[in-house]
């Protein structure tokens, strides 16, 4: 179970990164608005890897947690806000998603 509020603790850190991007191409009320969305996902994410971290060891829910959020804010920047695609950037996204796999098999 613990697991699950961990990834779901992981996207809601990819959530306060999408909010902080779409900050950045807005003004006004709506720029406060997304400022807004970012502090009510980062108090979610970091409840519930606090929450996740109470049965999982520290070390490697924070490298998940993190590595979700790499891997998320990373996807988001390339299908939302265009950022480019090239072979290393795809390479190196490929070897984070094993490495997080691979810490989630080895703990326990």
């Amino acid at each position: 179970m613990n697991w699950i509020i961990l990834t779901i603790a992981g996207l809601f850190e990819v959530t306060f990164t999408f909010c902080l991007g779409k900050a950045k191409e807005t003004t006004g009320n709506e720029m406060y608005l997304w400022y807004i969305g970012f502090l009510i996902a980062i108090c979610f994410s970091m409840g519930l890897l606090i929450k996740a971290t109470q049965t999982l060891p520290i070390g490697t829910a924070y490298a998940v947690w993190t590595g979700i959020g790499a891997v998320g804010t990373v996807l988001v920047g390339i299908f939302i806000f265009k950022e480019p695609v090239t072979f290393l950037r795809l390479l190196f996204l490929t070897t984070l998603i094993g490495s997080i796999i691979g810490l989630k098999i080895v703990s326990y």
